[in-house]
């Protein structure tokens, strides 16, 4: 049973990458057949597809009532998107970041974490009970209310990029030109080879976690949210090799605000979702660390290699504080 789990694993991986690779072709030339920039794509079609395992894994846990799962799901997928997806990419190879997602989506993004911390874990902070808990217990819940609110933000955000970027219109030169239906099979193939290498590399890690005895809580952060946010780091990785490193930068941040807003929203739409004190410590390090990457984008408009290095290093320090708590 391990070996054929250890096969899944190296399949998942091969069709992780494949499937990014089309993916890329298909949304930049798919750019430059509606003159949108890839900045655009990488904020809505890249993410939405990237993010897809993430939506499949948070909304089955919150139906099987594996709440702990729903919600280190989203936050540790968001914190490996930043630490290691952005880490890598800018330790390979500086990263441009563009002025509009540094002055629109990452407060965006920082602002919906914020939201959510507060509703989810301040109360508890507040009255100081928070700290006298164990990791395991409850110190809050995300509530239909909040998950409405988190969809009603989701829709007002892509209508505003597809108006702005309809009023914007840019020309990529040096994309190669596709026909239209060549783009949607390469997009479609892609994202099914995406889900399909996702789910396959997160059933079989979750399965060889299980039998060190990991908890639901550590898997889900580590293990789950690493698996389902491999889409983020393969895509950028391969966007930023061909050249559309504009894509990597929107492919993450785009998926970060996508799976708060659209996959929290969703999940904890279907059943309230409790929120552990091991999460609310995990909230803190997203915002955190977002502000953090946030700095690094603003101090010189892109996020070069010792600020990679620094966002990699951090990212084992965050994984060794879940493992030992």
């Amino acid at each position: 049973m391990l070996i054929f789990n250890i096969a899944l694993l190296v399949i998942g991986f091969a069709a992780l990458i494949k499937g990014a690779d089309f993916f890329v072709d298909g949304s930049s030339a798919l750019a430059k057949i509606f003159k949108v920039s890839g900045v655009i794509i990488g904020l809505t079609v890249v993410s939405m597809g990237t993010s897809l395992p993430e939506l499949a894994v948070s909304t089955s846990a919150a139906l099987q009532g594996s709440n702990e799962i729903a919600i280190s799901n989203v936050v540790g997928s968001n914190i490996f998107n930043l630490l290691v997806v952005l880490g890598l990419c800018a330790a390979i190879h500086r990263i441009p970041v563009d002025r509009v997602i540094i002055k629109r989506d990452f407060p965006l993004s920082i602002f919906i974490e914020v939201l959510l911390f507060v509703v989810a874990g301040l109360p508890e902070i507040v009255s100081g009970k928070l700290f006298s808990l164990s990791m395991a217990d409850n110190a809050g819940k995300v509530y239909r209310a909040l998950s409405l609110s988190f969809l009603v933000i989701f829709v007002s955000y892509i209508v505003y990029l597809i108006v702005d970027a309809k009023k914007h219109p840019t020309q990529e030169e040096d994309i190669k030109t596709l026909p239209l239906w060549k783009c949607a099979l390469l997009i479609v193939i892609g994202v099914a080879l995406i889900i399909a290498g996702g789910q396959a590399v997160v059933k079989s890690a979750v399965f060889i976690a299980q039998t060190f005895g990991m908890t639901e809580t550590l898997i889900g952060l580590t293990v789950v949210a690493l698996g389902t946010s491999l889409p983020e780091l393969v895509t950028s990785i391969v966007a930023a090799r061909k050249g559309e490193v504009e894509m990597a930068v929107g492919n993450v941040v785009g998926s970060n605000i996508f799976n708060v807003l659209f996959i929290l929203g969703v999940s904890s739409s279907i059943h309230p979702v409790a929120v552990n004190v091991a999460s609310i410590y995990d909230m803190m390090i997203l915002i955190a660390v977002s502000v953090m990457t946030w700095i690094f984008a603003i101090k010189s408009k892109s996020i070069g290699r010792l600020s990679g290095l620094t966002m990699l290093a951090c990212y084992i320090g965050a994984t060794i504080f879940a493992i030992v708590r």
